[in-house]
């Protein structure tokens, strides 16, 4: 029995309601013990943000080592890296500005995410399927057969990713001293993610 071979792709689009944000935040002493008391220091008004509801601080990561000039000891540097998901996106706005307040090394976020896709991939799925159906009655016309029943179908490659259209994360901050950042300003509303699924499908041909 003849046999046709096709390839579906399908694409759905949903809003993300899930972000994650990385903080860095770093200082020096004379010392190792005296980097990490002010390292301590600044980023003891943020834990407060982190334990919110809707927050959840994913990882923790210290890093103390020693300051160099040269070949000479110089002190000692302390840095502590976050990475932070928000569930509850309606007090996004609000923990970036806490946290830019707060100074930090370097920002970065928010990356959008879906915090349930299994709908969106069932939806592509259908899409992918069908996809291929199409394929493979256009190719059974051109040889003036028909598409027979469903012989055998291999699931592809999925993706998750931004919408094209979508708003570019923010990598940084700026302000002027003593006035409190308008994060709510910078647009940074969920983006769209588009989830992918692609398929091989196998379909009989008949006369």
């Amino acid at each position: 029995m003849a046999e046709v071979v096709t390839k579906g792709v399908g694409r759905v689009e949903r809003t993300a309601d899930r972000a994650e944000v990385q903080v860095s935040f770093e200082a020096t002493g004379s010392t190792r013990a005296e980097a990490v008391d002010r390292l301590t220091g600044r980023v003891a008004a943020l834990e407060p943000a982190f334990a919110r509801p809707g927050v959840e601080v994913r990882s923790r990561q210290l890093t103390v080592n020693d300051n160099w000039d040269g070949s000479r000891r110089s002190g000692g540097r302390a840095s502590q890296n976050y990475v932070v998901r928000v569930d509850d996106v309606t007090v996004l706005d609000e923990l970036l500005a806490t946290a830019v307040a707060a100074e930090p090394t370097w920002l970065g976020g928010p990356n959008w995410q879906l915090s349930d896709d299994a709908e969106a991939v069932a939806e592509a799925q259908g899409e992918a399927v069908a996809d291929a159906r199409r394929r493979a009655e256009g190719y059974a016309r051109a040889l003036g057969a028909r598409l027979g029943p469903l012989q055998r179908l291999a699931d592809g490659d999925a993706e998750t990713q931004w919408a094209v259209e979508s708003r570019a994360a923010v990598a940084g901050y700026g302000g002027s001293p003593g006035v409190p950042p308008q994060v709510d300003q910078l647009s940074l509303e969920a983006q769209r993610i588009t989830v992918t699924v692609r398929c091989t499908a196998t379909w009989a041909l008949l006369d």
